[in-house]
């Protein structure tokens, strides 16, 4: 039997995990501790996964994927799995039906914990967590009496920096965005349960014991459209106002399509800032801020940064005085819940993406710039074999420092990237194309040519703008 156990942060999926795995001999798969097992060993994806969060980036997907990946295929066949927390998309589903059925083996469903918004706000509210055994414990649900993994004396409890009553609802909101079509995903095939958390911690025990049982014996009920329905409505938004003018501008590409090149370009241009997710983190890790420090203790435990964390640096940059007209947005969204979730922030002041402009580049010559790609380790100067080759073989021109390459710049990482590139963008693509705001925009040639065409479309949109005063009702679909 390989379940999933999910539900929002607060549900009590890690109070019941450990007693399920026990009885039911699986193997108890949590992302964190697997993210912070490859970090502690240094292996080499834990290696790759520290790079980036050394420069204030998140780690891609394909990185977690593999390390999920790994631990499944070193489990043996008649070994069971419970997946704490994961999936949290339609493309973890995804990835992880691919993975086994390539390896002959069932992924039987999920069980969804279903606590309503209040309740774990409540809940969270008297949260705290062993800073030792890195067990959650609540001070009226669930309050320390053993440790579970026979670590400590409770002595080490803290409060997570996370926990408070702005952030646990923005992560409920991440949660609703991201989950209604992961259950609608799993409801079409037949493969989820859906468990009321809400009862006495006993009783939501029982319960579950009881479900996986039959999911074992393959004589559970799943859980009806309507049921899964009424769920999703639960999570829904409400319609956003029609905005005013503002050239808010979204440029998506894959890595190595030079997006990076003509955002900075177009805001140059059209005299807005230019907004990039990477440029966020490090600046918010740099100053300190408070959502800097909260990012850094996500980095520090080892543990991925939350969307609900990057949604609001991007919030917060928004609202700065100068996208007040507009802005260039670079690396975000890069999934559908980041479009809807950027969609959710606009609404907020009457505001709409104007046009989102995709830079379309065909794989071949992506994996062809990327693992040509060769950087100073000493100036950190770029460097190129075909397009900009180094005077002297693997040295500087500037400071004749050594020249090395990227993990991620190699020619299976780029591969791997350009995969989960085209698995969660290519429904934000047609996300935007669906709301009649797309542009495609060919982005091979000389940077010159790319850069007149990325200005066209850019001035078409400004044109659609300003002609109707405000963007097309059809952007409604970009929020809703």
């Amino acid at each position: 039997m390989n379940i999933a156990l999910i539900g929002p942060s607060g549900a009590g999926k890690g109070t019941h995990t450990a007693q399920l795995c026990a009885r039911f001999n699986l193997l108890h798969l949590c992302t964190g501790d697997l993210f912070r097992e490859h970090l502690d060993r240094q292996t080499a994806l834990g290696i790759i996964a520290r790079k980036y969060m050394a420069q204030g980036e998140m780690v891609p997907d394909e990185v977690v994927d593999a390390m999920i990946e790994e631990r499944v295929r070193q489990t043996a066949p008649v070994q069971g799995i419970l997946f704490d927390g994961f999936p949290r998309t339609v493309y973890q589903a995804k990835f992880v039906d691919d993975l086994f059925t390539s390896l002959g083996r069932k992924f039987d469903g999920v069980v969804y914990l279903d606590v309503s918004d209040e309740e774990i706000l409540n809940r969270i509210a008297g949260r705290e967590v062993c800073a030792e055994c890195r067990a959650s414990f609540r001070r009226i649900y669930h309050p320390f009496t053993s440790c579970p993994e026979h670590k400590c004396k409770g002595e080490h409890l803290t409060r997570r920096a996370d926990d408070t009553p702005q952030i646990a609802r923005a992560r409920l909101r991440v949660f609703h965005r991201v989950t209604g079509p992961l259950l609608d995903y799993y409801q079409h095939t037949q493969r989820v349960v859906i468990v009321n958390g809400e009862c006495d911690v006993t009783q939501v025990s029982v319960t579950l014991n009881e479900t996986l049982s039959r999911i074992r014996q393959r004589n559970f009920v799943p859980a009806s459209c309507a049921e899964v329905g009424h769920l999703i409505t639960r999570m829904s938004r409400p319609v956003p106002a029609i905005p005013p003018v503002a050239l808010d501008l979204v440029l998506i590409g894959a890595p190595g399509s030079g997006k990076g090149t003509q955002a900075v370009t177009l805001a140059k241009q059209l005299e807005l800032p230019h907004i990039a997710t990477g440029d966020l983190f490090r600046e918010n890790l740099k100053k300190q801020t408070e959502l800097g420090k909260l990012a850094k203790t996500y980095m520090d435990r080892g543990e991925l940064v939350p969307d609900d964390v990057t949604d609001a640096m991007v919030e917060e940059r928004l609202s700065r005085s100068d996208a007040r007209d507009g802005f260039i947005m670079d690396g975000f969204p890069r999934t559908l819940h980041q479009a809807e979730a950027l969609g959710e922030i606009l609404s907020a002041t009457h505001r709409h993406v104007a046009g989102a402009i995709h830079l379309n580049v065909p794989d071949e010559e992506i994996v062809q710039r990327l693992s040509g790609r060769w950087i100073c380790r000493t100036c950190q100067a770029p460097y190129h074999l075909q397009f900009k080759p180094p005077q002297k073989p693997g040295l500087c021109d500037a400071c004749n420092g050594p020249l090395y390459q990227r993990d991620d710049d190699k020619a299976e990482t780029v591969i791997a990237r350009l995969k989960t590139f085209h698995a969660q963008t290519k429904p934000v693509i047609q996300f935007y194309r669906d709301a009649g705001l797309l542009i495609e925009v060919n982005g091979t040639g000389a940077v010159a040519d790319v850069t007149h065409r990325t200005l066209e479309a850019a001035r078409e949109i400004q044109e659609r703008v300003e002609d109707d005063g405000v963007v097309s009702d059809s952007n409604e679909m970009a929020t809703a």
